[in-house]
């Protein structure tokens, strides 16, 4: 029985001796150490491996509101290769009107030949329709450091000697944004849990500033619209983009299919030829083939050579969203989660089916 609360400095959440199947469980002789973790977050360090936690959105959404009682700076992380998806809906409604710094995460996943002040532009339209005047938008790299002396000039530019809270949704790198922070202006040491899955801090975690301040980092709200969140943890890494996107071309006629693995089909089914470009993580696997077949190839593969996932009884049944392209610029039909297909600039009709619940939508092009 533990006499006093302890928080677990990897992920926030208290610490607890009795109930191994519940978060926040330690052994007691763990409980001697001078940083003691959770055994969640030691398995997740050591040997990347993690167990489901049942979240409840609502009470993240309450934590947010807990901002709205102090002067602080808000820094919303959000995830540049899924911008839309990565975004906490309504964020302006539970911050007290606080300012709002955006940080765009995972720059390092664009092509070279990407142009930053285009993505910042984008970025900044893009938040600007969601109805947030940030003070300032820093596309950055937590993974690799890009732009990181921008990102720590306009933190303690714009928090004015105030409180720091940040804020995202799961696995938009918020806890690999803090850590190194505290590597390289701080602490020198990883204090916060990282992993590639979805909703790693539990808690919020409180790192003390200079004057009685302290930068606090919120748990990742769990969106359900995103294909992230339905893939099972040891399939979602070939579903996450780790380096540099090579970006897949496909010259389609009408009547031609591509299966992104077994997760979701686009169907090209009116159009002269034009190029379609993939987006999506180096590792997973797109398959052509011609619509007619297209039926037929996904009941009998599905599972096997057009996976993840290897089980999908797993996933909610497909939806089909029909998209009628304008052919006056290209454009990007994006799915939450996976990534997106750039067009031509040619008419067409496109459908794309995905699992039930997960969000697409159609964008001028970004690239």
């Amino acid at each position: 029985m533990m006499e006093r609360e302890v928080g677990c400095e990897g992920c926030g959440v208290l610490l607890q001796t009795e109930y191994p199947e519940k978060p926040g469980y330690v052994p007691l002789t763990a409980l001697e150490r001078e940083h003691p973790i959770c055994r969640r977050c030691f398995r997740i360090r050591h040997y990347n491996e993690v167990a489901p936690v049942e979240q409840d959105p609502d009470v993240y959404l309450s934590m947010l509101g807990e901002i709205g009682n102090r002067k602080a700076l808000v820094v919303q992380v959000v995830d540049l290769f899924d911008l839309s998806g990565s975004w906490i809906p309504g964020i302006q409604r539970h911050t007290g009107g606080n300012p709002i710094l955006i940080l765009g995460n995972k720059l390092d996943l664009f092509p070279k030949s990407a142009k930053v002040q285009r993505l910042k532009e984008w970025v900044v339209h893009t938040v600007g329709e969601l109805g947030v005047q940030p003070v300032d938008v820093v596309l950055t790299s937590a993974a690799k450091g890009y732009h990181f002396d921008e990102v720590v000039r306009a933190i303690e530019t714009h928090r004015e000697g105030q409180d720091v809270f940040v804020t995202g949704t799961a696995n938009v790198g918020k806890s690999t944004l803090i850590n190194r922070l505290l590597k390289e202006f701080g602490s020198g040491e990883e204090v916060i849990t990282t992993s590639p899955y979805p909703g790693t801090t539990l808690d919020t975690i409180h790192i003390p500033l200079e004057g009685e301040r302290e930068l606090v980092d919120m748990p990742g709200i769990v969106r359900r619209d995103r294909m992230s969140e339905w893939v099972e943890p040891e399939e979602l890494s070939e579903i996450t983009p780790k380096s540099e996107i090579k970006p897949k071309v496909y010259q389609l006629n009408d009547g031609q299919t591509l299966f992104f693995g077994g997760l979701a089909r686009m169907d090209y089914s009116e159009g002269v030829r034009q190029p379609f470009v993939c987006y999506m993580a180096n590792s997973f696997y797109i398959h052509r083939t011609k619509l007619a077949k297209a039926d037929e190839v996904w009941e009998k593969h599905r599972g096997e050579f057009l996976s993840p996932p290897k089980d999908p009884s797993s996933l909610p049944p497909l939806v089909r969203h029909t998209f009628h392209l304008d052919g006056k610029q290209k454009q990007d039909l994006v799915i939450s989660g996976l990534g997106w297909i750039a067009t031509g600039k040619e008419r067409a009709r496109v459908e794309l089916w995905v699992p039930r619940g997960v969000r697409v939508e159609v964008r001028p092009a970004i690239l």
